[in-house]
């Protein structure tokens, strides 16, 4: 049996004698997170910050006054040597300090299991106990951003501890004075970046919300104004990315809205450019993008970003052919939401029907578009509803596609004027 531990430093009736440079001046407690003040005197941070917060100025120990600010240096030195004299001792080792500072050491240092450490660097950046310059100043280490990235490319570490990482990442980059530091780190590896958070993207056993996480950094990625051309490649050309971004928006069994949101918005950072938009056409986007146009739970803001989406993946002959394809169930979807989204999203409703029947002059789009309940109104109403003169036009031309009856809208088709009857 291993020796027993009893209160007050004492191994099986023997006393143990601690260093007394080990303890806290104020608190008398071994230290868990050692800092010393410019007067050269070390405390344990907690209870020199509780000093510091109740007003005094002064050094505990010494009297001395104390410059403003009061920088607490970590005595890395002495936090080292309490650690490797209490294991022999049996003395607990101090409980994980959530400072700044020794945050930072730890994640820069090798651990066997990474997991506590990004697990309280989680609670760290999430708790709005936390004060928000304690949080910007572990994101503005340079040290920082590189450390924790090289977690989340490490092929040694294992799914759990990858998707801590990913989290603490997602809050990182959540940090918009920060957000950059965050980026070139990433930047120095991006492949490997990528290839990680794909495969949290692709995981299956139903832990949704880090699945968010990975879409959110990717979101970040790729709006990022570093972002440049070749980056975007790299990232766009993964063949899981617009797959499982499709699977997030539109999963085989019951939506998340907010998992359809946060693959919504990137998947509308990363459609920029024909190669992309044919990307997301290619991997199923459209019918995706029509079927959760439809779900009831999809609030009006991530429908608006659906019609967006869509409108941008028929800016491409692959993303038409597929509107086309699917004519029924798109106008279908589309002409539900016309009306129950804003300025931006009335506008890509009536491009993305612009495009399949005016562009593509598809028959089944047309015939989808003129049977459609309501349609030539509603289409009247975006276009006198102060929307773009682009939109204006598109609207003018899809009008004529409508059937007209004798209680309807009359459309001029002679002319390009749009009349409406009085009754």
């Amino acid at each position: 049996m291993g020796r027993r531990r009893e209160k007050g430093g004492r191994v099986d009736g023997l006393e143990v004698k601690l260093p007394s440079f080990f303890r806290c001046p104020i608190s008398l407690e071994v230290m868990r997170s050692p800092v010393s003040l410019c007067t050269g005197v070390t405390y344990d941070r907690d209870s020199i910050q509780r000093w510091l917060d109740s007003g005094h100025r002064t050094c505990p120990a010494t009297r001395l006054p104390l410059p403003s600010p009061v920088h607490l240096v970590p005595n890395l030195t002495l936090r080292r040597l309490i650690h490797l004299w209490s294991s022999p001792h049996l003395l607990p080792p101090p409980p994980p300090s959530s400072s700044p500072d020794d945050l930072l050491l730890d994640l820069r240092s090798s651990s066997s299991d990474p997991l506590p450490l990004l697990h309280r660097l989680s609670a760290f950046f999430s708790s709005p106990a936390t004060d928000d310059s304690e949080k910007d100043r572990l994101a503005s280490s340079v040290h920082f951003a590189p450390a924790l990235v090289s977690r989340v490319v490490d092929d040694n570490a294992g799914l759990e501890a990858l998707r801590a990482a990913v989290r603490v990442l997602a809050l990182v980059l959540g940090m918009e004075s920060r957000r950059e530091l965050a980026i070139a780190a990433i930047f120095a590896d991006l492949d490997g970046s990528v290839s990680a958070l794909l495969k949290v993207l692709k995981s299956r056993d139903g832990a949704e919300e880090y699945r968010i996480d990975a879409a959110t950094v990717l979101e970040s990625i790729l709006s990022s104004p570093s972002c440049d051309s070749e980056r975007r490649i790299l990232i766009v050309e993964k063949a899981d990315l617009f797959p499982e971004l499709v699977r997030l928006i539109d999963p085989p069994d019951t939506m998340d809205p907010a998992a359809a949101d946060a693959g919504l918005r990137c998947l509308l950072a990363a459609a920029k450019g024909r190669h992309a938009r044919a990307g997301m056409a290619r991997a199923g986007a459209v019918p995706a993008l029509a079927r959760a146009l439809t779900a009831a739970e999809l609030p009006a803001t991530t429908a608006e970003r659906a019609l967006k989406a869509m409108e941008a993946a028929a800016r491409s002959t692959e993303g038409r052919a597929a509107v086309c394809e699917a004519a029924e169930a798109c106008v279908g979807a589309v002409m539900e939401r016309v009306l129950k989204v804003g300025r931006e999203g009335r506008e890509a409703a009536v491009a993305v029907l612009w495009a399949a029947c005016v562009a593509a002059e598809d028959r089944r789009a047309r015939e989808a578009v003129a049977v459609a309940r309501g349609g030539a109104a509603k289409i009247l109403v975006v276009m006198q509803g102060g929307c773009s003169p682009a939109a204006a036009r598109m609207a003018r031309e899809l009008l004529r596609v409508f059937k007209v009856d004798a209680e309807s809208c009359s459309v001029g088709y002679d002319t390009k004027t749009t009349h409406i009857m009085p009754y």
